[in-house]
């Protein structure tokens, strides 16, 4: 069965606040974002972490929400995780980032 597509969430979001993590971390290499595209694969970096996304739409009612598991690298380490996000409005989303075995933030993103 092919992915949903959803234009809702699809683009380029720069993460300006993390529950777990200050911005000195998580803006440290680059800005720290997080991309989508139609098909549902993306990737993000925040700190030290980035990785490679897959995920799905996932219809919630009248809401809809990203959710989505990655593989990449914390540090030098392979790492991997789960999350998910969804629209607060047009141009911000929020959602959560864990690392599988280890911490599990919170984040706040602006359309870029």
């Amino acid at each position: 069965m092919p992915k949903q597509k959803s234009a809702s969430v699809v683009g380029t979001w720069h993460i300006y606040e993390m529950e777990q993590w200050d911005e000195d971390y998580f803006n440290m290499e680059v800005q720290a974002y997080i991309t989508i595209n139609q098909g549902g694969a993306g990737d993000f970096q925040f700190g030290l972490v980035a990785g490679g996304l897959d995920g799905e739409f996932v219809r919630e009612g009248d809401t809809e929400r990203f959710e989505f598991t990655w593989e990449g690298n914390d540090e030098c380490d392979e790492a991997s995780g789960s999350g998910w996000l969804r629209l607060k409005s047009a141009d911000e989303v929020e959602g959560s980032i864990k690392l599988h075995g280890g911490d599990r933030s919170a984040f706040a993103a602006r359309r870029a």
